[in-house]
């Protein structure tokens, strides 16, 4: 119920900010048209010179002016308004009640005479709130999944591994991940960020700016048993500790 009001929502803003841009198109006598026209000119002549300083100068006016014209539309104003509202609101409710994925051990459920069998995930996708592992013991899956705004935290302590390289691939927009590794589990990392940190256990990169990063435990490369962990996100940060 909740997700198809978040839905209708949106659809909404869309239809709204839709309404108001044909409104301002109509009764703009042509003024609009003319500057995004006008820009749009100055950018692909600019592009074509680029080589050149006037070609520069060209592009990156007729950029800027398009920006600016973009940006004093009454649609798009309310839809950046709208959104960040929204975001605002769902962040906060997110904070009061955070999801808690609890795994269930089911027996796997075989759907065409054993040549493909199911396995439900530890983790699914998210658009708001926090995910975190059970407390309990759970059964293990290969996790991947893609977050909007929220937190994520895996704690390998309370599962059994197998003994092979075991997968975790987590996309987040904003949010952190923290990954919680017994010791003596080998295990390699790779991180992808626009903005955030990154603390892999006493390794530690306090400003990280658009930049990916990759490590590995010294006996990855020849253990049995391993995990490795991929991550990216637009602002976020990376912590792996011992437990």
């Amino acid at each position: 119920m909740l997700k198809k009001a978040n839905a209708d929502m949106m659809t909404y803003i869309l239809l709204i900010g839709i309404v108001l841009l044909m409104l301002e198109v109509l009764f703009d006598h042509g003024g609009l048209i003319f500057f995004l026209f006008f820009s749009s000119i100055c950018i692909y002549l600019g592009k074509k010179r680029l080589a050149r300083k006037t070609g520069k100068l060209l592009f990156w006016f007729g950029l800027i002016s398009l920006i600016i014209t973009v940006m004093n539309l009454w649609a798009v104003k309310f839809l950046i308004f709208a959104f960040a509202i929204y975001l605002l609101f769902q962040y906060r409710q997110s904070k009061k009640t955070p999801a808690v994925i609890t795994p269930e051990i089911k027996e796997s459920i075989s759907l065409q005479k054993e040549d493909v069998v199911y396995k439900k995930p530890l983790f699914g996708n998210n658009v708001f709130g926090q995910q975190t592992s059970a407390e309990e013991i759970y059964e293990w899956n290969d996790i991947n999944i893609q977050s909007g705004i929220g937190d994520t935290i895996i704690d390998l302590s309370n599962t059994v591994l197998p003994k092979e390289e075991c997968i975790i691939v987590i996309r987040n927009v904003i949010g952190n991940v923290k990954i919680l590794l017994p010791y003596e589990l080998d295990a390699a990392f790779q991180h992808s960020s626009w903005a955030g940190a990154v603390s892999i256990f006493e390794h530690r990169e306090p400003k990280f700016f658009n930049q990916v990063v990759s490590y590995q435990t010294k006996g990855y490369e020849d253990a049995v048993q391993k995990v490795k962990v991929v991550t990216s996100s637009i602002v976020g940060d990376l912590e792996v500790k011992r437990i």
